[in-house]
């Protein structure tokens, strides 16, 4: 006679096999997505996905460190296998069995790896939506188009030190070749100038600033003997007393142009401290505080540390000398392929240190990589290292920055300064989709040279060239790690001057604008800070077939941009959409014309009402960008939330003007100054800034809006 097995022994059985599947495919799913392979006992291994937007997953590690993101369908499926297993491990405790509760949650957790967050509400969230298919549980997308899956790379293994060493062999040939062709055309069409220099040597007076510039000169030489004689005790002047006494200066004499922002504060009397910042998905990056050492101490280093992934945390209880009101804090962010440097190289007249000296407290924050690539866990031959483009440094990058400064000052909010790739970042970062939040952390956003169309530039032989190969050839060409290294290799091993000299020429042959307004005896510090290590896949965003470069556009598609123009050739243009109506296609009945008109406008807004106001300045001669658009989209009433308090067109400036020319001071800094204290909201406890009034704070139903330029 046979035996039959005891039902409830069977039953455990099947169940015991269940979970021992599961935990099986878990760890699969795990080890693909974990720092090392299990097998070389990594303490970081992938325990959860956590989702900073509905599109922009991290991976958790049982060591509680960040990992970047990965494909949805990758981190969705690591996250309901988790629930999966985690609702196996639930299933059958007796409810009286109390005692052994506690002991059977640790067995669970070490069973999902020890480190996982055990959270009831973000597990159930997790649990319901396994129910649906990833579409179901993602929120529909305008601007998914633009920011296609970036690829995975698991953990090390001989197969993928292999490809890695095959692209960064092809990338060294092919990249460096690449260069040598701008560098050899930039050089090239340098000749005519040369010959008109030699044959025209008067050709320099009639640059707009060139008495001014003599000037400047005269001003360095006698500050340089000023500063000699300081140091070996000689007398100097009363003038030269009375000047230096308000910042005096604890750095001078020639300049041997060196990338350190701090040291050209302390030649203008201010100084420097950096902090690290820890962004969300596990990038370490500089945070630049600059202040004068007349009111405020250097903090001690190891409250500069990264304070961890965390954004928004609590602010600190540090404050400045109380004999004094506080000052408004503002971040500035830089443009691609630069660091914050560019705002601190011209002396006095650098942004920074001119709005330092107006009386406001002044951050640089600088994007992932920069100078130095660190990482929480990864390092620089990693390829997951450079997994990112420009989703990534506004999503992650920008938020971690604006948090630390907010931790550090106390503040509510803060006033935000971008040029170029730093307003992309920006613009990406607020839309609705991505991290409107955001917005509600800033008083005013104000965009330099804002990059948010491209310019007739993009259609240059060597910039289709990058446009025409595909994403294989381009991986192929530059990798998959950082963008021709070889750039950062030469400026650590040319002298400043000859690098300072080369490097003018290649960006000016490269992105069109020249130092016609500069002050030409400041040009090599500019290019100290210049180029930083960027990723080969942030360059292919930029310039690849796939996103900006085809469309053109940094948050719309061409066919999207296409319905827009020909909406606008029928309609008025005008601005005075409802708040309320940008977020759906009215199907217009019982709605007059104009009204239905305006509600097909609104449908395709980038922002919502987090948005901070907006202040852009426009170069009208910038053949990189189309900043003019931008604000015919905004005039146009496409923007419903936005509000503009200001904007300014300069026919005459090119790209980097708004921070490099010799009269962007009285063109553009005293405007900034304003509009950040128009719109600040923390008057009562801050003091007033050089050349501001103290009262007549903007109020958001006034736009104040100057006449656009041609």
């Amino acid at each position: 006679m046979g035996h039959n097995e005891d039902p409830p022994i069977a039953s455990s059985r099947r169940a015991s096999t269940e979970v021992a599947q599961q935990a099986a495919e878990f760890t699969k799913q795990s080890e693909k997505l974990s720092h090392q392979a299990l097998e070389n006992a990594s303490p970081a291994i992938a325990v959860q996905a956590d989702f900073v937007t509905p599109r922009d997953p991290v991976i958790v590690t049982s060591d509680g460190n960040r990992l970047p993101g990965v494909p949805l369908d990758e981190a969705y499926k690591l996250n309901v296998l988790r629930e999966e297993l985690q609702g196996q491990l639930d299933t059958g405790r007796p409810n009286s069995d109390e005692q052994h509760q506690h002991g059977e949650e640790s067995l669970k957790t070490s069973q999902l790896h020890d480190g996982a967050r055990n959270d009831q509400e973000e597990r159930h969230a997790r649990r319901q939506a396994s129910k649906g298919t990833l579409s179901q549980t993602m929120p529909p997308s305008h601007t998914n188009p633009l920011f296609p899956p970036l690829p995975l790379y698991g953990p090390p293994s001989w197969l993928r030190n292999v490809q890695c060493w095959f692209f960064r062999t092809t990338s060294f040939v092919l990249s460096l070749d690449f260069l040598g062709v701008i560098v050899l055309g930039s050089l090239f069409t340098s000749i005519p100038i040369i010959f008109q220099s030699l044959f025209h040597p008067d050709s320099d007076k009639k640059r707009p600033f060139y008495e001014q510039e003599l000037q400047n000169a005269a001003i360095r030489r006698q500050e340089e003997k000023d500063w000699e004689a300081k140091r070996t005790h000689k007398h100097l002047d009363v003038e030269n007393e009375s000047r230096v006494d308000e910042y005096p200066p604890t750095e001078g004499g020639k300049d041997p142009i060196v990338c350190d922002v701090g040291y050209y504060a302390r030649r203008v009397g201010l100084d420097v401290e950096t902090f690290k910042v820890e962004t969300e998905d596990g990038f370490i990056i500089e945070l630049w505080h600059v202040y004068d050492p007349k009111e405020h101490s250097p903090v001690d280093e190891a409250s500069r540390e990264k304070l961890g992934p965390e954004v928004f945390q609590e602010p600190s209880e540090k404050s400045e000398k109380p004999s004094k009101k506080r000052r408004f804090p503002v971040l500035l962010m830089h443009g691609l392929l630069q660091s914050s440097g560019a705002y601190c190289c011209n002396d006095d007249q650098s942004l920074a240190f001119w709005l330092c000296k107006s009386g406001y407290d002044v951050w640089l924050g600088n994007n992932r990589c920069g100078f130095k690539p660190e990482h929480v866990l990864l390092e620089y031959g990693d390829p997951r290292m450079w997994c990112w483009n420009i989703r990534q440094m506004g999503v992650f990058d920008l938020p971690a920055l604006v948090s630390r400064v907010l931790h550090e000052t106390g503040f509510e909010k803060i006033g935000l300064i971008c040029h170029s790739q730093g307003t992309t970042q920006t613009l990406v970062a607020l839309a609705k989709e991505q991290r409107p939040d955001l917005g509600e952390k800033l008083t005013v956003f104000c965009a330099l040279a804002p990059a948010a169309y491209a310019g007739p530039l993009i259609g240059k032989m060597y910039f289709k060239f990058m446009r025409i190969i595909s994403p294989a050839m381009f991986r192929l060409m530059f990798g998959i790690h950082a963008f021709i290294p070889f750039m950062m290799q030469m400026h650590a091993l040319l002298d400043p001057r000859v690098y300072g000299w080369l490097g003018y020429k290649v960006f000016s042959f490269l992105f069109g604008w020249t130092d016609e307004r500069w002050d030409r005896g400041l040009r090599d510090r500019m290019f100290q800070f210049a180029p930083v290590y960027v990723s080969a896949e942030s360059m292919r965003w930029w310039l690849g077939r796939e996103c900006f470069a085809t469309h053109k556009c940094i948050l719309a598609t061409r066919e999207v941009l296409r319905a827009e123009e020909g909406l606008d050739g029928d309609g008025d243009g005008d601005s005075s959409t409802s708040p309320d109506d940008d977020s759906e296609v009215s199907d217009g009945q019982g709605q007059p014309p104009k009204q239905r008109h305006h509600h097909v406008k609104g449908s395709t807004a980038w922002y919502n009402h987090q948005v901070p106001p907006f202040a852009l300045w426009v170069c009208g001669d910038d053949q990189l960008v189309d900043g003019q658009r931008l604000l015919k989209r905004f005039k146009a009433g496409r923007e419903p939330h936005v509000k503009v308090v200001h904007s300014k067109v300069i026919p005459e400036y090119q790209h980097l003007d708004v921070i490099w020319a010799m009269d962007a001071p009285d063109q553009v800094f005293r405007e900034i100054r304003e509009v950040l204290w128009k719109t600040c909201d923390a008057r009562d406890v801050c003091r007033t800034p050089e050349g501001c009034d103290a009262v007549g704070r903007w109020e958001p139903a006034e736009d104040v809006v100057t006449e656009m330029g041609e």
